[in-house]
């Protein structure tokens, strides 16, 4: 008997299932939330090993001309700040240490001063709730919104959906280059996978 002569069975799955609670309303009308669930995760998880580390420790960089740990993971709490307020409009920056960010962050605008394991956990602290905010706040209909700052320059012009999508993007792709640095210096990085 093959799966798909059951159909009783692949209801049940879908009724027993909790992700699935609460779609009898229209899906435009659900906040993202859903769809970023394990970004909480990584967010710990990149606090919990920040916060083991030495200022040696942050000092480490993958390579000559790359970005000491403390840097990188400065430079992601910002672009949170940047990105969801700055740009999308979201309050919250001025309850983090990057009330400039538009022009002053750690790595890209601000290598000389330098943060020590608890003021990285204070940032991914504080800039996460601006994320939490949107996430719960922002619809999958309002995904489709255009955003745009024109005194920046004509390419500044994002759909809210692309913003989230790249601040997300980011705090994985930085997630990985401290995992890079830590690897190579024999350290152990951050599992997200656990």
């Amino acid at each position: 008997m093959s799966f798909a002569s059951t159909p009783d069975v692949a209801d049940a799955v879908l009724v027993d299932n909790p992700l699935r609670a609460g779609l009898d309303q229209p899906m435009r009308d659900h906040s993202i939330e859903r769809a970023f669930s394990t970004w909480a995760v990584l967010n710990q998880r990149l606090i919990d090993c920040v916060d083991t580390l030495s200022d040696e420790d942050l000092a480490l960089a993958a390579g000559i001309g790359r970005w000491p740990i403390w840097a990188v993971v400065g430079h992601a709490a910002c672009q949170r700040v940047f990105w969801l307020c700055d740009f999308a409009g979201e309050a919250g920056a001025s309850a983090t240490p990057f009330t400039q960010a538009a022009w002053n962050c750690p790595g890209d605008d601000d290598l000389e001063h330098v943060l020590d394991a608890p003021a990285l956990v204070e940032a991914l602290t504080s800039t996460f709730a601006i994320i939490e905010g949107v996430l719960a706040r922002w619809k999958i209909a309002d995904l489709d919104d255009v955003l745009t700052q024109p005194d920046w320059g004509d390419d500044r012009v994002h759909t809210r959906g692309a913003v989230i999508q790249r601040v997300h993007a980011h705090d994985l792709w930085h997630a990985g280059e401290v995992n890079e640095v830590l690897s190579r210096h024999g350290r152990a990085g951050i599992d997200i996978w656990k």
